[in-house]
């Protein structure tokens, strides 16, 4: 389905009922991008933020990233929010508990390594390793984009099953195939405290557009963080109007008194 034109002049979105679901992605989103994926920050009240939403929300808020599990809760400590890592290929329920994940297909440490090699050989270049996937990083080495791009895409085809590479903001990923974002998302929808609510996602990302396409279908909210052509139907310009939004929320579903 091919996306949209850009569309500069969407409206920013409302601000919450107390009857939404709120999914939220990470970097690029909540979080100003970094040229290293460690070295992102938080910025301070944020996590309070986050707190008091989930509070008026019954509970229905979730983190929904390409990141693992564990850097999510690294990052929002002491938080412990139901998330969706790894573009689903990890998820925690509101309740804290993991579901099942997908095992590695063979052919995945190979890949690795051919990865790891051609990281080493060009400086600036980054390579993640996830629990469930790679992720080549060429922020600081641009000139490497097409060379890193077709390497990852010829090696993803070398595993079995093979893997799927999935393009982002100066990064290639290779990841186990069997879920996305609007999957993960869906997954939250069928359990309580989610279940039965409007569902609302804000994402930056291309690969935020699975989510994008499974909320409008649900006729939800869903929110672009930044300008490009998408499915999403709200915008918003940057990852600090995206906070002040939050923060707004947090204020008008606090009752007076509180």
């Amino acid at each position: 389905m091919p996306l949209e034109e850009p569309l500069f002049h969407l409206p920013a979105p409302p601000l919450p009922g107390t009857d939404w679901a709120l999914f939220l992605d990470v970097d690029g989103c909540l979080l100003d991008i970094a040229e290293r994926p460690d070295e992102v920050a938080v910025e301070a009240g944020l996590t309070e933020t986050l707190a008091c939403l989930r509070t008026r929300l019954g509970g229905a808020l979730a983190l929904v990233s390409g990141r693992p599990l564990a850097q999510l809760d690294a990052l929002f400590a002491p938080l412990h929010l139901a998330a969706a890592g790894q573009h689903g290929l990890e998820r925690r329920d509101a309740r804290g508990h993991l579901l099942p994940t997908a095992t590695l297909p063979d052919g995945f440490a190979a890949v690795e390594a051919r990865l790891a090699l051609f990281a080493e050989r060009h400086p600036g270049m980054l390579l993640e390793r996830k629990s469930h996937g790679l992720a080549l990083h060429y922020r600081g080495a641009p000139a490497c984009e097409t060379e890193a791009r077709r390497l990852a895409e010829a090696l993803a085809g070398t595993c079995e099953p093979p893997l799927a590479a999935v393009p982002g903001k100066a990064v290639i990923e290779l990841r186990v195939p069997g879920s996305d974002k609007g999957q993960a998302i869906a997954a939250f929808l069928d359990e309580p405290p989610f279940r039965g609510r409007i569902p609302a996602f804000a994402g930056d990302d291309v690969t935020d557009e699975d989510g994008f396409r499974r909320v409008n279908a649900l006729q939800g909210h869903t929110i672009l963080v930044g300008r490009r052509a998408s499915a999403a139907r709200w915008a918003l310009p940057d990852p600090p109007a995206l906070r002040r939004w939050l923060s707004e929320a947090a204020q008008a579903l606090t009752p007076k008194g509180d």
